[in-house]
């Protein structure tokens, strides 16, 4: 009798349901498969687009250095301030260095790009031999040079405008102990020691590390005057005076 009692219990329980249809959803296929649309950053009109060229192995201070003290413009008045981006050959995040994860803002490859007037190429692992033979990279490099006001370098992201053949003419420096191998791969550029930056018509390019700060900040003082580079410079705790930083200047008209 129990056994009758407990088949009975179990026929109560499912048997009824068996016609029923479930109440549980199946999942979307459309959810799963959903493609978010990707998000550009907001630049707002009448500023400097500053575009910060990023890939794998990007050294972290050559990059952020020059980013901190660009991006602060927009906390000061009355000036031309900086829309500050990113720009790399993929969408997928590039990892630096030193580790640090950065999804790119634009990929210059797929993307419609913003007319760039600065362009900034931090110094990268292998600036001085395979990213070289990056020909679509070069080739962005040599495409945003034709339009842009200034190009900046620093440490060995010189390599990359070397090899771009922005150099040619101009006067230039990279990363101290990488001077030397600099010379032996482009014999023909004038490339200076003991100094941290050197600024030759549209090109800036500097030692980099720390003193990417520097660079930066000099083009601040160029752009906007001394008053407003020591401010971005007061802000980040830096203590600027052009005068104090070994540098290069090459006057020629812009």
């Amino acid at each position: 009798m129990k056994n009758i009692g407990f088949l009975f219990l179990i026929l109560t329980l499912f048997g009824c349901n068996s016609n029923k249809k479930s109440t549980v959803a199946p999942p979307s296929i459309t959810s799963e498969k959903q493609i978010e649309e990707k998000q550009f950053p907001k630049l707002e009109p009448n500023r400097y687009n500053v575009a910060f060229l990023i890939m794998d192995g990007t050294f972290n201070t050559e990059l952020t250095a020059p980013f901190d003290i660009f991006q602060h413009t927009i906390f000061r008045e009355n000036i031309k301030a900086m829309n500050v981006f990113t720009v790399a050959n993929t969408d997928k995040p590039i990892t630096t260095f030193e580790g640090m994860r950065i999804t790119p803002d634009f990929n210059y490859v797929q993307d419609s790009l913003p007319k760039i007037d600065i362009l900034v190429v931090p110094s990268a692992e292998h600036h001085l031999d395979t990213d070289l033979e990056d020909k679509v990279m070069i080739d962005f490099v040599k495409k945003i040079d034709k339009e842009a006001t200034f190009i900046t370098s620093h440490c060995d992201g010189a390599f990359v405008l070397a090899k771009a053949g922005l150099l040619n003419n101009v006067t230039s420096t990279t990363f101290p102990s990488d001077i030397d191998k600099m010379r032996e791969m482009f014999p023909k550029l004038d490339i200076k020691k003991e100094v941290l930056f050197v600024h030759d018509g549209k090109y800036i390019t500097s030692a980099g590390g720390a003193k990417s700060f520097e660079a930066a900040l000099y083009l601040c003082e160029y752009l906007y005057g001394k008053e407003i580079a020591q401010s971005l410079a007061g802000g980040l705790v830096i203590d600027w005076n052009l005068n104090n930083v070994p540098h290069l200047i090459i006057e020629k008209n812009l």
